[in-house]
């Protein structure tokens, strides 16, 4: 599909579509029959006899002869399928272990230098010509197959298919991801580029200058460049390092983080014990709440500290990845990634905030051929189309702008608001005329978006009409067809220098009445699907309208771990913190949420892998198809002789089950599987009736399926986006982002972790990506209200994680701990609720929720608090997070608790128990236009009411236990000390919920003043000794005084 093509609008069976120009008849596949070594991808060859080559006869494993002989000589000696010894053929040197047999000694002929130098020809061979396949299938240039894809063009090589037909015994059909690397050597084949040897041009000089380069690397041989080839070996020993390594945290900051936990959980039971065993008779009822209350913190605070446990940083190594994946004058071999960006509303979320995002994916340092954005209209606005094209025509001037000078951030509004030297670390002399010119061409953007946005106001009575005199489609955003439109590909798809941009695809699935649409989730689903029939990478980018690419390398950070060979094979996505823009300084309302971000999921990342939070997360596609991950080898049985217990021997196992023991065997699990599901289940129930669907979500390294043509490709595309298309199907059910929760991406990745799959938690130095916040109070409590309210619904689901996935048993315990905390913690708001009440009662009715202690017990509650300060000191130690940002964290986990929490927790009950969905809007009032001035912005909600409520008992507590003393003399003051202990310690909590209601100075809003009058006017009552909570009898004795009332 061209970019040129125009909007494609049409149901399935309506059959509505656009006819696509550059139809292009689909390749052959290429051959998998033939005979190939499964070690390096080569030839197996001949032997001197003309026999196949077979270097293991008990399985008949297909190896070639130079990587027989790389493995008896350097490798294990064992068959990497079903691990018997090699036996030694004949013309092979003799090695370490090997027996004299008399059909294959040849020992004549061992020293004989012609032998040797074949010996060497084929080491030489297997080392420099080696397949390092890392799950890639050989290919051959002859009958390589590379499928169309809708730009035209451009395509991608199919790898990782399967075939959907059967075969019998006698078939060899291999899927090219079977091919796994067996010796370390990073030179791969043609497909990157390195020529393999030509055995036609065989001949006595080309086998003179490849034993010429095999001295060289041994350094038997000193040319005049071998300067210059030592230097491109250790180009070659650095790439094949691992691409990222985990950096534990010091022992000296984390032994005694653990250790203080440990205390401080043996003091918690005692104090418990203590508080149990010790009630108050003369207030039992506030004992008893108390006693409740401490004991559902206690629950909560090991549900959040024990995850934590673990913490780990990670380290990154860009440079081995262009090393090993974009070696010079070689085909780039980076995984394609499919980038998703979702919008609903241009109202609430601005088309120029949008833009932006999308800007800053087509400018990220990648191969652009390797980088699709699909943005999701949810809302079927015409605004969002019409701004998504005048930012595919800005962005032909953008994006090599920002090549060409390194740019950074890659996001235009926010490059040029940056208050930086913008002229650090550049040399060009046209840098600043360029730059001038860019700014400028920005500012006439932003202007053309206004005035769409502006024009968006009004609605038509008749509806918007397109450019061509087409009424818009999406006119009913209820009741309108699937869209699709291709703003940039491989045909005017190039920028203002000639160059390719990467797609960009405009998506509107179909929406009708009578259809469940699952809203962002359902939306996120549909991109899946649509960009597996026309682009198809193996792996995806999401993120929010509202969330830019701030680190221009952020996919390939992400690519460290998911092309890893070790660490990616099991890792389901790459999650990254959420990074924040247009946060006052003192970060009021724990905005940022540095804690959770740079201690909870540091925790997380070392025993199972972070939660996804919904944005910055780069998946694998697989993972979100439902599939298990691979299994690793098992570690063989061992007998212990009689004599000795702690050692042992490896079973001896029969030939006929060797294949299955190994770990050659359980690596090709995936594929086994795979075929399994191929023969024995209903894809079309699973996945949904779309034969080109089904075969993409077979191919694990991505690429277009086969078709007939681009037109059947969009035809497809538009199928897979009708509204009825997951109809019967295991769409957000076990496939894609899971339904049931306005949270979804909490059930998503839970649903990874129990299926085994582990996820990565990656924080570069630069913030890979960054995005806006609401800092005002009233829009902080309703984001928090929405969060907790999906941890309500999951509770309540067949996938609380209380419940939940424990046949398969590969959820961690402590991973579970951390999922179990992000479905019950809205529940800690009664208790908190009931706590932060409990100081103002008591001054009120002087009683207290404790009784008089001894100097021994009183230890218990001096170790309780010391725990508990040095738990938090010490997790500030390891993670970096300043003090300041970690009190902010604890003042808004009381101000969130005792109001959106809790509302939370009413709504979902209502929801659940009664079918009551209960909603609580906010009623905004205009703001300022200077920085931060949204911040004061004061805007009454009902979620206002309870901390209000509390705040002002507590301060009428305090002026009452106060009077109370002051009347009863100093025997009263002791006592007076732990209630008051207690009242400031919620005021201080609320102290920022206090300001949040003051406003700016000096525009204090009316509903503080009427607070205000009220406390004047308790305080005056309380000063006049109108008393209620004081008994008459404490008073002073008139008869003993002489006094004459």
């Amino acid at each position: 599909m061209e970019a040129s093509a125009g909007l494609v609008a049409g149901s399935h069976n309506r059959n509505e579509l656009v006819v696509i120009q550059g139809h292009e008849e689909p390749k052959t596949l290429r051959n998998l029959d033939g005979q190939v070594c499964e070690i390096c991808g080569d030839e197996v060859g001949l032997t001197v006899d003309g026999d196949l080559f077979v270097a293991c006869n008990e399985c008949g494993f297909p190896a070639c002869r130079p990587c027989y002989e790389y493995e008896r000589r350097e490798g294990t000696q064992n068959c990497p399928q079903c691990k018997t010894r090699y036996k030694r053929l004949r013309g092979s040197p003799r090695v370490e272990g090997d027996e004299d047999e008399e059909d294959v000694d040849d020992i004549e002929h061992e020293f004989n230098m012609e032998d040797e130098r074949k010996k060497s020809e084929y080491v030489v061979d297997a080392m420099l010509h080696g397949k390092m396949s890392y799950g890639r299938g050989p290919e051959d240039d002859e009958n390589a197959h590379f499928p169309p894809v809708i730009a035209g063009g451009r395509s991608l090589p199919v790898s990782g298919e399967l075939p959907l037909s059967s075969h019998g015994h006698g078939e060899q059909v291999l899927s090219s991801s079977l091919h796994k690397r067996v010796h370390p050597y990073p030179v791969t084949d043609h497909e990157l580029g390195s020529g393999r040897w030509d055995e036609k041009k065989e001949g006595a000089a080309g086998w003179k200058d490849r034993m010429d380069d095999w001295k060289l690397q041994q350094g038997n041989l000193q040319g005049p460049d071998a300067d210059d080839i030592n230097d491109e070996m250790a180009l070659i020993d650095e790439a094949r390092q691992p691409l990222s390594r985990k950096v534990p945290i010091a022992s000296s900051k984390i032994n005694p983080y653990r250790m203080v936990i440990v205390a401080r959980l043996v003091i918690l039971s005692l104090f418990l014990r203590y508080r149990i065993l010790n009630p108050v008779n003369d207030a039992f009822g506030l004992w008893l709440t108390s006693v409740i209350c401490e004991i559902w913190f206690a629950i909560s605070w090991i549900l959040d500290q024990f995850p934590k446990w673990l913490p780990i940083d990670r380290e990154t190594y860009l440079d081995r990845l262009s090393l090993r994946y974009e070696r010079e004058g070689e085909p780039n071999m980076l995984s394609p990634v499919d980038v998703f960006v979702s919008t609903v509303d241009p109202m609430k979320e601005p088309p120029l905030v949008t833009a932006n995002t999308v800007l800053s994916i087509l400018a990220m340092d990648y191969p652009v051929d390797k980088i699709s954005c699909y943005i999701s209209d949810d809302g079927a606005s015409m605004l969002t189309f019409e701004a998504l094209s005048e930012t595919a025509e800005f962005a032909r001037k953008w994006v090599p702008f920002c090549k060409k000078f390194s740019i950074e951030p890659r996001a235009p509004e926010m490059y040029f608001c940056e208050k930086i030297d913008y002229l650090k670390d550049k040399v060009q002399p046209t840098f600043v005329k360029e730059r001038r010119a860019m700014k400028r061409e920005y500012e006439e953007f932003k202007v053309r978006v206004n005035a769409l946005v502006a024009k968006a106001q009004k609605v038509p009575p008749e509806g918007w009409i397109m450019q061509d005199g087409t009424p818009w489609p999406g006119n009913n955003t209820r009741d309108h067809p699937g869209m699709i439109q291709v703003f940039l590909g491989h045909s005017g798809g190039l920028d203002t220098e000639g160059n390719e941009l990467p797609r960009l695809v405009y998506v509107s699935r179909e929406k009708r009445p009578g259809f469940s649409h699952h809203k962002k989730a359902g939306a996120m689903n549909a991109l899946v699907r649509v960009s597996a029939v026309l682009t198809n990478a193996p792996f995806m980018l999401n993120l929010d309208c509202d969330h830019y690419v701030n680190n221009s390398k952020a996919v390939r950070e992400a690519m460290c771990f998911l092309m890893d060979p070790q660490v990616g094979k099991r890792v389901c996505y790459v999650q990254f913190p959420q990074r924040f823009d247009g946060i006052d300084r003192n970060d009021r309302y724990a905005n940022r949420n540095t804690v959770f971000f740079d201690i909870n999921m540091k925790g997380l990342d070392g025993i199972q892998g972070p939660c996804y939070v919904g944005t910055g997360c780069v998946f694998k596609r697989q993972a979100l198809y439902g599939y298990n991950p691979p299994k690793g080898p098992k570690r063989p049985k061992m007998i212990s002789c009689d004599c000795c217990p702690c050692f042992g021997r490896r079973k001896k196992l029969p030939k006929h089950a060797k294949h299955d023991a190994n770990g050659e065997g359980a690596s090709l699990q995936v594929d086994d599987d795979k075929e399994v599901l191929m023969s024995h289940m209903n894809f079309e129930k699973r996945f949904g009736q779309s034969a080109i669907f089904v075969t993409s979500t077979l191919m694990e390294e991505g690429g277009v399926p086969p078709s007939s043509s681009p037109a059947a490709l969009l035809k497809e595309a538009i199928h897979v986006i009708s509204c009825g298309y997951e109809d019967k199907t295991e769409w957000g059910l076990e496939l894609g982002w899971i339904y049931g929760s306005i949270t979804e991406d909490i059930l998503t990745g839970f649903k990874m972790h129990c299926r085994g799959w582990r996820s990565i938690y990656c924080m570069p130095k630069l913030p890979a990506f960054k995005g806006t916040a609401p800092i005002n109070l009233s829009d902080r409590l309703n984001q928090v209200l929405r969060w907790a309210l999906g941890s309500i619904e999951i509770f309540f689901s067949h996938h609380s994680p209380l419940w939940y996935g424990y046949k398969e048993g590969k959820l961690k315990w402590l991973e579970r701990f951390a999922y179990v905390n992000t479905t019950v913690y809205p529940f800690t708001s009664l208790a908190l609720l009931a706590y932060t009440v409990l100081p103002a009662i008591c001054l009120l009715t002087d009683k207290f929720i404790m009784p008089p202690i001894s100097t021994f017990a009183s230890l218990y509650f001096i170790g309780l608090f010391v725990s508990i300060f040095a738990t938090g000191i010490l997790e500030l130690r390891w993670s970096g997070v300043s003090i300041e940002e970690w009190w902010r964290n604890e003042q808004f986990w009381v101000i969130g608790g005792v109001s959106a929490h809790l509302f939370a927790v009413i709504q979902g009950l209502l929801k659940v128990l009664a079918g009551i969905d209960t909603n609580f809007t906010v009623t905004s009032k205009a703001t300022d236009d200077e920085e931060f001035g949204e911040l004061y912005a004061f805007k009454w909600t009902t979620l206002l009411i309870p901390p209000t409520t509390i705040l002002v008992i507590n301060l009428v507590g305090v002026v009452a236990g106060i009077s109370d003393a002051i009347n009863n003399g100093y025997q009263s003051w002791g006592p007076l000390f732990g209630k008051l202990f207690f009242a400031f310690w919620v005021i201080v909590h609320l102290y920022p919920f206090l300001k949040g209601l003051m406003g700016r100075q000096n525009r204090t809003p009316t509903i503080v003043v009427i607070w205000s009058v009220l406390l004047a006017s308790i305080f005056s009552l309380l000063w006049v000794r109108i008393d209620p909570f004081v008994m008459k009898s404490k008073g002073p004795d008139v008869k003993q005084c002489g006094i004459n009332c």
